[in-house]
C-alpha cells in the first residue's frame, strides 16, 4: 500500500459511518439514540484509560526519573489549558464547526408559519457538536500518533487500519446523533493524520518512545472529558486542553536535559 493509505482508508469509513449513522438516525427514538451515546461515552472512557495509563510507561519513567511522569502530565494539562483558554480554541473550534455547516449542507426550508431563521441555531448547533465531538475523538488518540508517523515512516500503516475501523464504527453512534456535522470531522482527519504522516516522511523518527508515551498519556486525560461530554457529566472545554498535546513532548525533553 502507498503511503497514507492508512488515513485514506480512515476517512473512507468516517464518511461510510457517518452516513449509516445518519439513515439509522431517524429512524431511531430518542431514546434509542440517548442510549447508544450514553455507551459511546462508556466505552470512550475505556479506550481513555488504556491510553492514559501509558503515564506508567517504563521508557517514561527511565527517562525522566519514577516520580515526573504524573506531573508532567499534570503540568502539560496546566498549561496547555492555560494557552487554550487564552486562545479560545474550544469557542474557535465551536465557530469552525458552524462555518463547516454553513458551507457544506443546504439550509431546509422552514415548516410554514416558522421564520426563517427560526430552526437554524438548533441545527447549527448540532452540526458543529458533532463536528467537535468528532474531531476531537478520532484525533487525539494515541493510534492518531503512532499510526500515522509509522505510516509516514514506511514501517505499515497496520495501527491506522486498526483505527479506522474503530473509528467507522464510532461515527455510525455519532452520526445517528449528531448528523452531519460527523463526516466533516473527516477533513480534520485528513489534515492531523495526514500532517503527521508528512512529518514521518521529512523528519524520520520525531518523537522517542518517552516523549510518545507522555502524548498519549494527555491524549487519555483528554478522552476523560469527552466521555464527560457524553455522558452529560460536565460540558468540559476539550479543545481548550488540546495545546497539552504538544506540551507534553516539551515538557518531557526539558526534564530530560535537566537530569
Amino acid at each position: 500500500m502507498f503511503t497514507g493509505s492508512g488515513t485514506a482508508v480512515n476517512i473512507v469509513t468516517v464518511l461510510v459511518g457517518s452516513g449509516v449513522g445518519v439513515a439509522l438516525g431517524h429512524r431511531l427514538p430518542e431514546r434509542v439514540r440517548r442510549v447508544v451515546t450514553d455507551g459511546l461515552g462508556l466505552v470512550t472512557l475505556l479506550v481513555a484509560g488504556t491510553a492514559a495509563v501509558d503515564v506508567l510507561d517504563p521508557e517514561l519513567a527511565a527517562a525522566t526519573g519514577t516520580g515526573a511522569p504524573m506531573l508532567i502530565v499534570l503540568g502539560a494539562v496546566l498549561v496547555g489549558g492555560i494557552v487554550g483558554a487564552a486562545l479560545d480554541l474550544d469557542g474557535r473550534l465551536l465557530a469552525l464547526g458552524h462555518l463547516a455547516q454553513r458551507r457544506l449542507t443546504r439550509r431546509t426550508a422552514p415548516p410554514a408559519g416558522v421564520p426563517g431563521d427560526a430552526a437554524a441555531p438548533d441545527d447549527a448547533d448540532r452540526f458543529a457538536a458533532g463536528f467537535v465531538a468528532a474531531s476531537i475523538l478520532f484525533c487525539t488518540g494515541p493510534l492518531t500518533v503512532l499510526g500515522s508517523l509509522n505510516d509516514g515512516l514506511g514501517t505499515g500503516a497496520d495501527q491506522l487500519y486498526l483505527k479506522a475501523v474503530l473509528d467507522g464504527f464510532a461515527a455510525i453512534a455519532f452520526a445517528a446523533t449528531f448528523g452531519w456535522g460527523v463526516a466533516a470531522s473527516a477533513l480534520t482527519v485528513l489534515v492531523v493524520q495526514g500532517g503527521l504522516t508528512l512529518v514521518g516522511v521529512v523528519a524520520g523518527d520525531v518523537l522517542p518512545a518517552a516523549h510518545v508515551a507522555a502524548l498519549s498519556a494527555v491524549g487519555g486525560v483528554l478522552l476523560v472529558g469527552v466521555a464527560l461530554r457524553l455522558l452529560d457529566v460536565k460540558q468540559v472545554a476539550v479543545a481548550s486542553l488540546l495545546p497539552a498535546l504538544v506540551v507534553a513532548p516539551a515538557l518531557v525533553e526539558l526534564v530530560v536535559r535537566l537530569r
